[in-house]
């Protein structure tokens, strides 16, 4: 499925360019790169489909961390010129403000010898290469609530699902989710939340329910509070709970209803000695073959459309970029959260603890 990404061109079919890395300087034996991940389930998704087979086509060492998305760690290494990370996956605001920053190199798609137009998310921004495509979704545990949630409403519904739900500790996403629960149209959510009235009219929202919310900020924790029993709903990200389901023999039930998008990239951080490399490595994950792969590991969309043909019908159907899931599904405006996320997220803490 081919799809307009809010404030995006057109992503058309291009194909990609018959530039490849590989003809550049082959890998010697002792090359090496650095990769930072997130760690868990997602991390090994990686490791399996992108990490091993690129450090056995090539002989490269691939060296691994993880990390929690401090972008201040990768500031600390570009200030102080000593680079250790060559690659770094990041999430969209980090990237976005990264970029911003110059921490992180500008991508030549020539030079990785990809088109950004056939990337979902390819041209939002200048820095960093679109890998998957993710989204928040609430579940429920289905041995626990055999009637669970089927629209984004119910959450705020304490009536027909009393009990403690769990959200995530974060204005993201569930500023949107306020805002349809109290009528708003999803065409307008960010024109509404560019007012302050419409922040108010949010957060106003959130009030009826905070008393009963969890938050969580780690992925692991919306699964595990669902397995324990001690939320009747919880918001998280979807391969997380597929991943309960698939390997831990969850009863757990996702619903599509306005999940809210967002991406992961690679970049590259600026200074770093082994550009060249980790171009190879960046176009290597972003092969349309590899990238279908890697949802035999964890069901996020891979951002190369090509995938989709490589990609059996069972898994799609798990993916947030399956026809049927994006049916109501929510592209956050990522120029309005790079605008408004540090106003938002003092506004969020200033609410929690009040």
């Amino acid at each position: 499925m081919r799809f307009k990404i809010l404030g995006t061109s057109s992503l058309v079919l291009a194909g990609l360019t018959a530039l490849a890395l590989a003809a550049e300087k082959p890998a010697l034996a002792a090359d090496s790169l650095t990769i930072v991940s997130w760690g868990g389930a997602y991390q090994t998704s990686q490791r399996e489909a992108f990490f091993k087979p690129f450090a056995k086509e090539t002989g490269v060492q691939i060296t691994e961390e993880e990390y929690t998305g401090e972008l201040a760690k990768v500031r600390a290494q570009v200030e102080t010129g000593t680079i250790s990370w060559n690659v770094v996956d990041l999430t969209t605001r980090s990237a976005l403000a990264a970029c911003a920053e110059g921490l992180i190199e500008p991508i030549d798609w020539a030079k990785l010898g990809l088109d950004p137009a056939n990337f979902i998310g390819g041209d939002l921004q200048e820095c960093g290469v679109p890998n998957i495509v993710y989204s928040t979704v609430l579940a429920y545990d289905a041995d626990r609530l055999k009637e669970g949630p089927t629209k984004i409403e119910d959450i705020f519904d304490l009536e027909k699902f009393p009990g403690k739900r769990s959200l995530q500790k974060d204005p993201f996403g569930n500023l949107e989710w306020a805002l349809i629960a109290d009528g708003v149209p999803a065409a307008d959510i960010y024109k509404v939340l560019a007012t302050e009235e419409g922040i108010d009219r949010a957060f106003k929202k959130l009030d009826t329910i905070k008393s009963q919310v969890v938050w969580w900020e780690a992925g692991a924790q919306p699964p595990q509070l669902l397995a324990d029993g001690e939320v009747v709903m919880a918001s998280g990200w979807n391969g997380r709970f597929y991943d309960a389901v698939k390997n831990e023999g969850k009863n757990f039930v996702i619903v599509w209803d306005r999940q809210v998008l967002d991406w992961d990239w690679w970049a590259i951080p600026k200074g770093s000695d082994k550009v060249d490399l980790a171009y190879q490595f960046i176009a290597f994950a972003s092969r349309a073959d590899t990238m279908a792969d890697q949802t035999n590991y964890i069901t996020y969309g891979p951002a190369n459309m090509d995938s989709e043909s490589k990609i059996s019908s069972e898994i799609m159907a798990q993916l947030p970029t399956s026809a049927e899931n994006m049916t109501t599904a929510i592209a956050p405006d990522i120029q309005f959260w790079a605008d408004n996320a540090d106003q938002l997220t003092q506004r969020f803490t200033a609410w929690l603890a009040q």
